[in-house]
């Protein structure tokens, strides 16, 4: 397996895509070796920011405890925890988190040995070859990217500064791998009715969120889910101002989720409305896959 960077940087820095791409061998996917990181810290573009918000440490900290607590159980269930407590450390703005290569430099010259334990395969899938991680886990999509991903869910499920609704969503690899490749989900009462539904089992298997998802995205191009369930404005001001504040935070709770930004709860009343609107979508109109059909034999 990959070993932890012997000598981390500092600091927290931009790595093209191209760049990263360069170092994705087969040996470095299966974790038979690690990256060059020599090689690859000459390659990259150091940040502006020199707050403490840049800073590596921190991000390495969390990284080394999600490891150890959950060594002895299934790598998904990391998911859940890092995810809250990686975006209240990393204080980014959408505009910050958008850009690819932050999340390369993270994966390649931070913490490959965590891809490579959250993503291998558990069993070769061809006889003879040493089991792979997909490289979009170290390069990719914001929805497939190890780190990425994760931060995306932390920021398009919480509810204001209460990431318990993250917990929700990382704790169902479908709402991960589905649900957050929709464009809507970045309307905030739409993904807190999601974790309503999934929180109250209306919704509970993969399959069955698979289907909800894919109704209520066709759903959307009529029913107009802002409108339907309108969100407050948002107060980007208040967001800034957590920015602003890394440098005098303390570190990020390990036995209790963190806080996050207080730019204001979604309204409950937009989130009911989404819950019973996609409540009726789910029972008359979701296909579940090996799920008779109603009014079937």
């Amino acid at each position: 397996m990959t070993d932890k960077p012997e000598h981390l940087p500092e600091r927290l820095a931009l790595l093209s895509d191209i760049n990263a791409a360069k170092y994705l061998s087969m040996g470095v996917l299966s974790g038979q070796e690690s990256p060059p990181y020599i090689a690859l810290n000459k390659l990259t573009e150091p940040l502006d920011d020199m707050t403490a918000r840049s800073e590596v440490a921190p991000i390495r900290d969390l990284i080394d405890d999600v490891m150890h607590l959950y060594r002895h159980d299934v790598s998904t269930k990391a998911d859940a925890w890092l995810a809250p407590r990686l975006h209240a450390a990393l204080r980014l703005t959408r505009r910050e988190a958008a850009d690819s290569r932050l999340w390369n430099f993270l994966a390649l010259a931070v913490a490959p040995d965590y891809v490579v334990w959250r993503h291998q395969p558990t069993k070769a899938k061809e006889e003879g070859l040493p089991a792979m991680v997909v490289a979009s886990r170290f390069r990719g999509a914001h929805y497939t990217q190890t780190f990425s991903r994760l931060w995306w869910a932390a920021e398009l499920f919480r509810d204001g500064s209460d990431y318990g609704p993250v917990e929700v969503a990382c704790g169902n690899q479908d709402i991960l791998n589905t649900v957050l490749r929709f464009d809507i989900i970045d309307h905030r009462p739409t993904a807190q009715a999601f974790i309503r539904l999934v929180a109250k089992k209306k919704v509970n298997t993969g399959r069955e969120v698979n289907a909800l998802a894919r109704a209520a995205n066709t759903a959307a191009s009529t029913l107009m889910y802002d409108v339907l369930a309108e969100d407050d404005e948002w107060d980007g001001s208040l967001f800034e101002e957590w920015i602003r504040e890394a440098d005098s935070a303390p570190p990020v709770p390990r036995k209790i989720l963190p806080k996050g930004p207080d730019d204001g709860p979604v309204p409950s009343e937009a989130i009911e409305a989404l819950v019973r609107c996609f409540e009726e979508l789910f029972d008359e109109y979701a296909r579940v896959r090996g799920k008779p059909e109603a009014g079937g034999d």
